[in-house]
């Protein structure tokens, strides 16, 4: 088994460098970078004895630096993966958990979340059905698998009602919705 490789020392440069590439490749939270820079810092106080409130004093003033810059900023991030979950059929719950869960302040969240309208939770109730085959877009019309795909819209958030709702459309109906 291959040994882990000893970090190397962390300085404010490379720290920057880090977060730098980090938001190269994807989005985050401030509350993500945060975690991920943090990790960085207890490798190097852990390998080197590295005073770690100095290197989380320069975590913060980097933050808040990719802040000022407009680098990180959790109103967009929470915009941009809103509408990204929304495309893939999350109910307003997986939202907001996913939402917490990367970091975002609730009531960012709950911003975000009241600038949709309110058809966003029925369309996005049939892009769950679609994508699992259920409901008016099941192949073959099966008896008794109305429990188990309610079952599998509530599990992912959507109240029953939106979900009874969703599931009795049409197949035209279905379609029409989401090309609104």
């Amino acid at each position: 088994m291959a040994s882990r490789r000893t970090p190397r020392p962390v300085t404010e440069a490379s720290l920057r460098e880090a977060a730098t590439r980090y938001l190269g490749d994807r989005d985050a939270s401030r509350a993500r970078l945060r975690r991920v820079l943090v990790r960085r810092v207890d490798a190097a106080v852990e390998a080197h004895g590295q005073d770690r409130e100095e290197l989380l004093g320069w975590v913060e003033a980097l933050l808040d630096d990719f802040v000022r810059l407009g680098y990180l900023d959790d109103a967009r991030f929470a915009a941009l993966q809103t509408r990204a979950l929304r495309a893939r059929g999350a109910s307003r719950r997986g939202i907001e958990s996913k939402l917490r869960e990367r970091g975002v302040a609730p009531e960012l969240v709950q911003a975000e979340l009241a600038e949709r309208p309110d058809g966003d939770e029925l369309r996005a109730a049939v892009r769950h059905l679609r994508k699992r085959r259920h409901g008016p877009f099941r192949r073959e019309d099966r008896e008794g698998d109305r429990a188990k795909e309610l079952a599998s819209l509530g599990r992912a958030g959507f109240g029953y009602d939106v979900a009874a709702k969703a599931w009795a459309l049409s197949l035209e109906e279905a379609e029409a919705l989401l090309l609104e």
